[in-house]
């Protein structure tokens, strides 16, 4: 049976890996903060191991074949670039050297899209398109790309492959995190939408991606795993659909919300935390488009509707009704 070290375990990705490598029959050690946190699964196979990102967590490592670091700083609203560096640079080089130090044959570092150019419609972004403005002022979307860069030198002794999920939509979004663009729309009377778009990819197929890429990853390589592009406006209809509500539909113009953008950069620099900002509220007003094709021709990816992931996320906050 191979074994698998997993971070972020509590969070929405990570649970969801969790479940998958157990049922592929893998052996999972997951590092968490507290063991009440994870909410995923539990199983024989499972070995919860309390800590932070900064412990020496070499003990564990030995005999293990493949490092999964999915756990990040994902907050909005930090002001400062070290604050992000520190988790999700500082940290990734530190776990990867520990890896390395330990004889891990592959580590996957689940980063960003974002850290890619995005495109349209017609020609969504790729894994060879750099990254672009508004994400290139995006201190999350930096961080991210600041450690695959790293990363992807240091891949002689201990392969790497980096996984790049889009927007995930699915169960057991505890916080609830992405889960939140739902609750933008759910049971609204009136539902206000920006004029951009995303990709959409349901957790679980993310997930899958995460697990075929320890034995289909290729060294040193990158993989969107991307799902359905669509507008914010087609993605809120389909939720309207979906729960059978017929709300109000108003799209928010651009000026106010790089109104907003300007206000959120005035409060960041009185040192007032805020999820507003110019980077952010730009991010709202283009098509953040991705292509899907890469890792479906070399991992051998099968990707759901973004219909069955609402569904699915739905199903699952309704039975967590404190959620609600």
């Amino acid at each position: 049976m191979k074994k698998v070290f997993v971070t972020g375990a509590s969070g929405l990705l990570g649970a969801n890996v969790i479940i998958k490598l157990l049922k592929d029959g893998y052996s999972v050690i997951a590092l968490v903060r507290k063991k009440s946190s994870y909410l995923g699964k539990k199983d024989e196979n499972l070995e919860l191991v309390e800590g932070d990102l900064s412990a020496d967590i070499s003990l564990f490592l030995y005999q293990v074949d493949c490092f999964i670091h999915i756990a990040a700083e994902t907050r909005q609203d930090l002001l400062s670039y070290k604050e992000y560096q520190k988790v999700n640079c500082d940290s990734v080089a530190d776990l990867f050297t520990q890896a390395e130090a330990c004889g891990v044959r592959k580590f996957l570092f689940i980063s960003s899209a974002n850290t890619m150019g995005y495109g349209s419609d017609d020609k969504p972004g790729n894994e060879r398109k750099p990254q672009a403005y508004p994400f290139t002022r995006s201190l999350y979307a930096q961080s991210k790309l600041e450690a695959e860069n790293y990363l992807l030198k240091q891949h002689k002794n201990t392969e790497v492959v980096i996984l790049n999920p889009t927007f995930m939509i699915g169960p057991y979004d505890n916080k609830p995190s992405s889960g939140k663009l739902i609750f933008w729309a759910w049971k609204k009377r009136v539902v206000f939408y920006p004029k951009g778009g995303k990709n959409f990819v349901h957790v679980e197929d993310a997930a899958d991606g995460v697990v075929k890429a320890i034995e289909k990853g290729k060294n040193g390589e990158k993989y969107l795993l991307a799902g359905e592009n669509l507008s914010f406006k087609d993605f809120f209809k389909k939720i309207n659909i979906i729960t059978n509500q017929t709300p109000v539909m108003i799209p928010i113009p651009d000026s106010i919300l790089n109104f907003f953008g300007r206000i959120g950069d005035g409060l960041r620099m009185l040192n007032i935390k805020t999820n507003l900002c110019t980077s952010n509220m730009k991010a709202l007003q283009v098509r953040n488009y991705y292509s899907n094709q890469k890792s479906v021709e070399e991992l051998n990816m099968h990707y759901q509707s973004t219909d069955r992931a609402i569904e699915d996320a739905i199903d699952y906050f309704k039975s967590k009704k404190p959620l609600i």
